[in-house]
């Protein structure tokens, strides 16, 4: 960035140099009201702000560090900015704990840093829409201010929190749409509050040391649950004080991690997986009838694989592999004619595999560890539904349940 553009007489209005290959540093921001500098190289500390009447700034995805104490607490811009992301960059240290003069901030993202310490306090005493805290070492339970926030999206997901998923998130924040909490160190129930968020279209609460049951009160889940239901979709645009702003979500789907924008209101998930989770899954799971994913893996489940799954008629990806199911494939699950990820491996499943085209079109490792037969597996069933290796010989050399280990 050539330092003469910076020090034009007259300050810009709006700034926006995103997705180039701009490198070098910025020692201040000459604009007024927007900036726009993200996917470039910038690399030094965070570029000091000039003028009270900035609104928007965004620096996602350069190499900016340093920490975020001059911005935070001693920028002109606190009272009016509404935007501020900073993702994808190198700040480090601990979030400061001076945010009493942000009154107008509506959409915060600190994701993908090195920051570390607790959430502060005060961090709370803003009215946002989204927090982003993603893919850090930050640690502590979740503060109780919190609750003051009016948030539609909540990703604190990879870092180090530890403690019960609190109340207060079903509580208090009843606009809620995305809540990720994944890859963290949370562990007891899942609070029951959960499922009074009607709007909720994405929960990720995989990768913790969550137990208890899954409650049948998730049939309440609105936005899951009301097919066609518009109103319930989560906008790509979010409304800040003075505009609207352009919204994204990373969502892990089929095991993998995508950026969702345009799309992002069409998609609707629940990831349970890699915890503790017992008992049976509840039958009133096949009332979400607008979920496309829903990943049960790697608990310790019991019982049958319920027939109403079967009424999930838009599931695109479904897993419920590596726990202890039993039981045989119900019939219903041929009617899920949009799946395209599906896995049952490692249970004590039995019985012939039903026929459907999905079904068949997936990989012998997606029914593996079990005592199934039937297509795409070689072996036959026999008239009992038995594979006839298990008949002849007692036991099964194809699909049978074998020891397995798991590192996540």
């Amino acid at each position: 960035m050539p330092t003469w553009f910076l020090n034009l007489p007259i300050p810009f209005e709006y700034l926006n140099l995103s997705y180039n290959q701009l490198t070098g540093g910025i020692s201040y921001l000459n604009v007024t009201y927007i900036v726009y500098l993200s996917s470039n190289r910038f690399t030094s500390p965070l570029p000091r702000v000039v003028f009270p009447t900035l609104q928007f700034l965004i620096l996602s995805n350069n190499s900016f560090s340093g920490s975020l104490f001059e911005l935070v607490c001693n920028s002109p811009s606190r009272g009016g900015m509404e935007v501020l992301y900073i993702d994808k960059n190198l700040i480090s240290g601990e979030i400061p704990d001076c945010w009493n003069h942000w009154q107008n901030l509506g959409l915060l993202n600190l994701g993908s840093n090195s920051l570390t310490g607790k959430i502060p306090p005060s961090l709370g005493h803003i009215n946002l829409s989204m927090l982003n805290l993603r893919k850090n070492s930050m640690f502590g339970a979740l503060p109780s201010t919190l609750q003051n926030s009016s948030l539609i999206m909540l990703d604190f997901s990879e870092n180090h929190f530890n403690g019960s998923v609190p109340e207060w998130i079903g509580d208090k924040h009843s606009r809620l749409k995305v809540l990720s909490l994944r890859s963290n160190n949370f562990d007891g129930r899942i609070p029951h509050k959960i499922c009074d968020l009607q709007y909720l279209q994405n929960l990720d609460l995989a990768h913790n040391n969550i137990s208890g049951t899954i409650s049948k009160c998730f049939s309440n889940l609105t936005a899951m649950a009301n097919r066609s239901n518009q109103s319930n979709y989560i906008y790509e645009w979010v409304s800040t004080r003075t505009t609207l702003f352009y919204l994204s979500a990373l969502l892990v789907l089929k095991g993998r991690e995508d950026e969702y924008s345009a799309t992002l209101g069409l998609v609707t998930s629940k990831d349970l997986s890699t915890n503790s989770l017992t008992g049976e899954i509840p039958k009133e799971i096949g009332s979400l009838i607008e979920l496309r994913s829903l990943n049960l893996s790697a608990n310790l489940l019991v019982g049958n694989i319920p027939n109403e799954i079967g009424n999930m008629e838009l599931m695109e990806s479904l897993d419920l592999s590596m726990n202890r199911l039993n039981g045989e494939i119900p019939p219903s699950i041929s009617n899920l004619n949009f799946l395209n990820h599906f896995n049952v491996s490692y249970n004590n499943l039995t019985g012939q595999i039903p026929i459907s085209t999905q079904l068949q079109s997936f990989e012998n490792f997606s029914y593996m560890g079990n005592h199934l037969c039937g297509p795409p597996f070689t072996k036959n069933c026999n008239t009992k539904g038995i594979p006839t290796d298990v008949a002849n010989n007692g036991s099964s050399s194809e699909g049978s349940k074998v020891n397995w280990l798991y590192v996540a």
